[in-house]
């Protein structure tokens, strides 16, 4: 079954959300008490904000990256992650992954180039 892209957006912050994790524990079990709050506080900081060409993923007040929210884009397909050049424009040198095909690189910091 094929998620829609708000269903494959919502996954994407979901594995960004685990990526935060797995750095605030530093290979450690458990969390100190400021690293749950710090992890709470970056987990409830996600905002998604659609727009004619693009979905903006933004953690309180930075922009993650951008997501690809139309069929009718010149270089990339719909679903396609972009990094942030700015508040309000995505990269557009390279794609950065699909949130429909999965396997892309991702840190809590923005998306990688694959």
């Amino acid at each position: 079954m094929q998620l829609d892209l708000d269903e494959a957006v919502d996954f994407l912050i979901e594995n960004i959300k685990d990526d935060y994790l797995t750095y605030s524990l530093r290979g450690e079990d458990e969390l100190s008490d400021i690293g749950k709050t710090m992890v709470s506080e970056f987990n409830n900081g996600f905002e998604v904000r659609p727009g004619k060409k693009y979905i903006k993923i933004i953690n309180r007040n930075s922009v993650w990256g951008f997501v690809v929210a139309t069929n009718n884009d010149s270089k990339f397909s719909k679903g396609t992650i972009l990094k942030a050049a700015g508040w309000a424009t995505p990269a557009r040198n390279h794609g950065r992954g699909n949130v429909f095909d999965g396997g892309y690189t991702i840190m809590w910091t923005g998306p990688l180039h694959m």
